[in-house]
């Protein structure tokens, strides 16, 4: 579990980086190019028509993907959706987490054949559900007896523990807005707008960058709010895609029922 909230922040992270943080500087206009002495090559509008307004007209990218990271850690709630790299076990986490601005989230987490994990922290308590492949899996090399035993005590059953716990505390971390978009950077950004297109059914325009190798594109919302709508991640360390949605909507973090496991009264 720990590894997984670390998975989702670097990729956020290193993308944040590179679209708002690097060196240079991009076009505002995202459509026109100049000639050595300066004049645009672009062509005139029709004087007899208005020229469309574009969205986000005479910003750079790098702008954009400012306005749209701060625009996001200062949501009242979101959803975040995708794939992120497991260093770990060289396969992909699978994220589905819904959280809000006070630092409350609740979701699950799939690592493949190694099973689920579902989880809602709610205040200082970190509530905790396994299945059996992801027990064993998280359990590999231990003695096959404790792992027997992890099994028949946590599988498929609620368990609570507070956040001052190591693992509880950087999940919590990825649980918090501010943490998450944290990393950007204002001022000069090698981002460059490009096309405009849309993330399920709503408008946007994507920003890119590149660092080496890396490629990482930005989808942000023309319409309302510029929000983040989803972030691909090319980059060779840290490859994936996250999606952005359900903004400002109620994020599901009622306490499990019945009999919930205390995991600190056992340390």
């Amino acid at each position: 579990m720990r590894r997984t909230a670390l998975a989702g922040l670097c990729l956020v992270a290193v993308s944040v980086a590179a679209l708002t943080g690097c060196a240079g500087e991009d076009q505002a206009n995202g459509g026109s190019s100049n000639d050595p002495t300066g004049r645009s090559t672009s062509k005139e509008p029709n004087s007899t028509s208005r020229p469309e307004k574009k969205p986000f007209a005479g910003l750079t990218g790098g702008e954009i993907a400012d306005k749209a990271f701060k625009a996001t850690a200062g949501a009242s709630s979101l959803r975040m959706s995708g794939d992120v790299p497991d260093e770990e076990s060289g396969g992909t986490i699978r994220l589905d987490m819904a959280l809000n601005e006070a630092g409350d989230c609740s979701g699950t987490m799939g690592f493949g054949k190694q099973g689920e994990a579902e989880l809602i922290k709610t205040g200082d308590i970190l509530y905790l559900k396994y299945d059996e492949a992801f027990l064993r899996a998280q359990s590999k090399g231990e003695p096959q007896a404790d792992v027997d035993a992890a099994v028949a005590l946590l599988a498929g059953k609620w368990a609570k523990m507070s956040t001052d716990d190591a693992d509880a505390e950087d999940l919590s971390t990825f649980c918090d807005l501010d943490m998450v978009f944290g990393g950007a950077e204002e001022g000069n950004s090698a981002a460059t707008r490009g096309r405009t297109t849309t993330v399920d059914g709503a408008q946007a325009v994507t920003v890119e960058a590149r660092d080496g190798k890396d490629h990482f594109t930005l989808y942000v919302a023309t319409e309302g709010e510029p929000y983040l709508l989803r972030l691909d991640s090319a980059s060779a360390d840290d490859p994936g895609s996250i999606t952005f949605s359900d903004y400002g909507k109620s994020v599901p973090l009622d306490a499990p029922k019945g009999n919930v496991l205390d995991l600190d009264s056992l340390s």
